[in-house]
């Protein structure tokens, strides 16, 4: 599928966090550290990078493969944001927006934050995509099951393993 944006995704990525990076350092500057910068100019490349290597490696994996590819994925991806979420080195600032939030309304936790900013996303997502002449299917063909399942299992898997991991 063409573009919508027409950038790479390292280059999205670091637009959208340093963007991001104002929206965090006005809120909480705490929440900006070391990890904040690695992630902010690194993060989008390595995934470039790494769905290059695993399109290579399995180029037409089955319908199991792909599954056992994105349960992996989201276990590992969690599992390395609650541990650099422990080590106070600073967070991704897609992540200090949904700490901030659940650290300033206390009766919203973590995990419910994180689903609701990855939901408002999909949905900013499909907007742009409307916006920009894609139909439908297109949309759904792009904004599946697999996003919706990381979307709403991101937060919830973060904080387990964060309750779970030193500080």
């Amino acid at each position: 599928m063409e573009a919508v944006i027409p950038i790479s995704f390292g280059t999205l990525y670091v637009i959208v966090n340093a963007l991001l990076l104002l929206v965090s350092l006005i809120l909480d500057r705490r929440k900006i550290g070391l990890a904040t910068v690695v992630n902010l100019t690194l993060l989008g490349y390595v995934v470039e990078f790494s769905e290059e290597l695993i399109r290579s490696i399995l180029p037409a994996p089955t319908l199991a493969g792909r599954f056992g590819l994105l349960a992996a994925a989201i276990v590992l991806l969690c599992f390395s944001s609650a541990m650099y979420f422990n080590a106070n080195l600073g967070v991704s600032t897609y992540d200090a927006l949904s700490l901030i939030v659940s650290q300033r309304q206390k009766r919203v936790p973590f995990q419910w934050c994180r689903i609701i900013s990855d939901l408002i996303c999909v949905t900013l997502a499909a907007a742009l995509m409307l916006l920009a002449g894609r139909n439908l299917r297109e949309i759904t063909a792009f904004i599946g099951p697999a996003t919706l399942i990381t979307a709403t299992c991101m937060g919830p898997l973060i904080r387990f393993f964060s309750n779970r991991l030193p500080r």
